[in-house]
């Protein structure tokens, strides 16, 4: 009896094993079967904070590397973390041209980007409409972010407060700049939370208009066409704050999301906040941070994993032959 038990525990365990390779081989052959292929390199373009790789941490956590895995060429920009988005779009064409010159079979990019990446992706799509094939905003406050109005209020131009603000922030900025690798400009903190502000996403709205809804919570067009460029364009977002109680980021994400009232929002951005382009869906149960895989994947138990929706992103964008 217990030969016949030993014989089965053994048929078990090898079978157990071989399912076990033919998952890990069937995920093996998913990752190089060229599902994240897009013809055109994807640059993640950050948000505040712009830095790549810290101290072994990625901003866009396992993202690059899971939609290099698929296929993918993957670059993340250099910019600035601290700034402005014009400039740091300046400073993203400056480093989409050199990648060309380097790569001269690159002739365009699909931008991602998350938060205030967004709107320095417009920017770019709008002045070099001919390096841009798509833009993809993730949780980008293109209406602007309470958090803006209350930290300009509160360290007002011009104040001693407003001064120390500005020195603290800026040092900050470069600190994060130089840790980062990033051989950018000083930034400018306070031309970052002007801009957000609602008067400053206003004028930069109003300025660079490509992509919005016309309406209050509407949908934009999911292609413009920019000096005889046609761009591709979509938006994802989340709405929730607290999404995982380890995660030190939720408690700031709970905190800054009471500004918004009973509106949905990620901590940051507002629900419509996000819309752009043609909306994939605005109300991912995922904070600000989430959207990235922050920190470190921590969120909520039920919460779709989030390189999952980059990865079938970017099999969206190879399916429309970008």
């Amino acid at each position: 009896m217990l030969r016949v038990l030993s014989v089965r525990s053994l048929l078990l365990c090898l079978a157990l094993l071989l399912n076990t390779q033919l998952v890990s081989a069937m995920s093996s052959s998913a990752d190089s079967s060229g599902y994240t292929q897009t013809r055109h390199p994807i640059m993640l373009v950050q948000g505040i904070l712009a830095f790549d790789n810290i101290a072994g941490i990625d901003y866009w956590y396992k993202i690059g590397t899971k939609l290099q895995e698929g296929g993918a060429k993957v670059y993340v920009a250099h910019i600035n973390a601290f700034n402005n988005s014009i400039d740091r779009g300046e400073q993203l064409i400056h480093e989409m041209e050199t990648l060309k010159v380097l790569h001269p079979g690159i002739e365009k990019f699909n931008l991602i980007a998350h938060s205030q990446g967004g709107l320095t992706a417009r920017y770019v799509m709008s002045v070099r409409p001919d390096l841009v094939a798509s833009v993809t905003t993730v949780g980008s406050p293109h209406q602007g972010a309470p958090i803006a109005d209350l930290l300009n209020g509160v360290f007002a131009d011009d104040t001693l407060l407003g001064n120390l603000f500005e020195v603290v922030g800026n040092a900050a900025g470069s600190l994060i700049d130089l840790l980062s690798g990033d051989d950018v400009p000083a930034g400018d903190v306070r031309s970052l939370t002007t801009e957000f502000t609602s008067a400053g996403a206003a004028a930069f709205n109003q300025n660079f208009p490509a992509g919005l809804p016309q309406t209050t919570c509407g949908e934009g067009p999911q292609q413009v066409n920019i000096g005889g460029h046609n761009i591709r364009l979509y938006s994802w977002g989340g709405d929730a704050n607290l999404t995982n109680i380890l995660d030190p980021l939720d408690y700031l994400f709970a905190t800054t999301g009471l500004l918004f009232g009973s509106a949905g929002n990620d901590g940051i951005t507002g629900r419509c906040s996000n819309h752009f382009g043609k909306v994939l869906r605005d109300n991912y149960p995922l904070n600000h941070a989430d959207l990235i895989n922050q920190v470190l994947g921590l969120r909520g138990l039920t919460a779709t994993d989030p390189l999952s929706i980059y990865r079938s992103h970017a099999n969206r964008l190879k399916n429309a032959g970008l």
